[in-house]
């Protein structure tokens, strides 16, 4: 009688399986850890909205002005990236007392190779695709221009006020080698500095330079900046299992399954910038008003718009719903609407005050 047994490894190397993911991505160890959603795979973000200030009146009975119930903008996070492997360690190749070691190694090489890499792609993709600021250029950076275009995003987190520090710039090696030649590099601070994290290989405009593989970068991407608190990537491995001689296989059958996703944070969203070839972003909507009523019309390329009527960004906002037909409003409320579409980069938001 064949007896089959199985060794857990997500218990047993999970916390050593994510030290080797962190490790490995060019992306992790450079996101927000300020929300944890460890056993879960959504959550919600509440994120205030204060209101601007108004001159003090000396008379009446609203002297500090009209009083407003404080608001939030809430952000559903859903990990969406539901990934699975398997393979096997034919028992003729290995020891059998070595294999459930030899598996947890295999388990390592899989993250690292094939886990990984696909994790830092999404991650970077989204971060582009639902960045705050999307700024367009019809030529591509060359070495005489690509220090004033990456100082003009870092002046953008500025005018914004993003907090300096932890500040990462994400350029393809190509791009690297253009600041590099650029007529600038001398003034440059601390370029050559010695990498103090995965990738990280100096320092311009008060931003970490992040050098990753041209295969990463978002099609039609030239470079991303982010603010750590501004981005999220939670990833969890939720099950990895050895498998000795199960049926079929004469050896140990290894299976694994992990989730993850990436964020942009819409309350801090204006710490993630994106400088994209001008044809790959979508024009924003065109909107017209009538008898109280707004309508949208949907951009070329666009597979659908979405609007919210609260004034809160469509792109982030748990309330924003998928535009149809015109939207009936109320005096004073705010329709903002943005364009989406699969392999393009999000239009701008427009807005209209009814």
């Amino acid at each position: 009688m064949r007896i089959l047994w199985a060794v857990n490894l997500a218990t047993k190397y999970s916390s050593q399986i994510a030290e080797v993911f962190t490790a490995g991505s060019f992306v992790k160890g450079k996101t927000s850890t300020t929300f944890d959603l460890t056993g879960v795979k959504t959550l919600k973000v509440y994120t205030p909205v204060t209101v601007p200030e108004v001159d003090y009146t000396r008379e009446g009975m609203a002297r500090y002005g009209t009083v407003t119930e404080m608001q939030d903008i809430v952000q559903e996070l859903k990990m969406t990236q539901d990934k699975a492997f398997t393979l096997t360690i034919d028992k003729g190749n290995y020891l059998d007392q070595n294999m459930s070691k030899k598996a947890a190694d295999m388990l390592r090489l899989q993250i690292n190779e094939q886990s990984t890499p696909a994790a830092d792609k999404y991650a970077l993709k989204r971060f582009a695709m639902m960045a705050g600021t999307i700024a367009t250029t019809e030529t591509a950076p060359t070495k005489e221009t690509i220090v004033e275009m990456i100082s003009t995003g870092a002046q953008t987190l500025d005018d914004n006020l993003v907090p300096d520090g932890d500040r990462y710039l994400y350029v393809t090696a190509e791009g690297y080698k253009m600041i590099r030649l650029s007529p600038e590099f001398t003034g440059l601070e601390g370029l050559g500095v010695k990498a103090i994290g995965k990738g990280v290989c100096g320092e311009i405009a008060g931003l970490n330079i992040v050098r990753v593989p041209k295969s990463y970068m978002p099609t039609g991407c030239y470079f991303i900046i982010t603010h750590k608190n501004s981005v999220l990537m939670p990833y969890k491995i939720s099950d990895a299992k050895v498998h000795n001689d199960p049926v079929g296989v004469s050896g140990a059958l290894i299976e694994g399954r992990h989730y993850y996703d990436a964020f942009v944070l819409g309350a801090k969203s204006n710490g993630v910038y994106a400088l994209v070839q001008k044809s790959s972003k979508l024009t924003a909507p065109i909107l017209a008003f009538s008898s109280q009523t707004v309508t949208a019309t949907k951009p070329s390329g666009a597979e659908e718009m979405r609007y919210t009527v609260d004034g809160t960004d469509p792109r982030y906002s748990d309330s924003a719903k998928v535009y149809t037909a015109g939207v009936a409003m109320t005096s004073g409320a705010i329709f903002r609407v943005a364009a989406f579409a699969e392999g393009k980069f999000t239009s701008d938001v427009v807005d209209r005050t009814c």
